[in-house]
């Protein structure tokens, strides 16, 4: 359920602005999908598995809260991150 080091690594590389970053909202929002979308996968045979849900939950807040507040900062940066990561907004 968790990312793999160099699954991560290869997100930090793709989505970094410059080198060595590991902060900025579009490397996060991009850890925070990869994992979103492993625990997806995840519920798909653990239906009843309520305790991951429940932080599966607060990742996409998280990742919500993020993009909100690229989108208040820098617009095109916003626009840019949602059509690379094919999210819905």
């Amino acid at each position: 359920m968790s990312i793999t080091p160099e699954r991560k690594a290869e997100l930090l590389k793709e989505y970094a602005t410059k080198e060595g970053d590991t902060g900025s909202p579009e490397v996060q929002v991009a850890i925070l999908s990869e994992r979103i979308s492993n625990l997806t996968e995840h519920f798909k045979t653990h239906k009843k598995d309520n305790h991951s849900r429940r932080g599966l939950l607060k990742l996409v807040s998280q990742r919500r809260r993020l993009l909100d507040y690229l989108k208040d900062k820098e617009e095109q940066r916003y626009s840019d991150l949602i059509g690379r990561l094919g999210l819905r907004r």
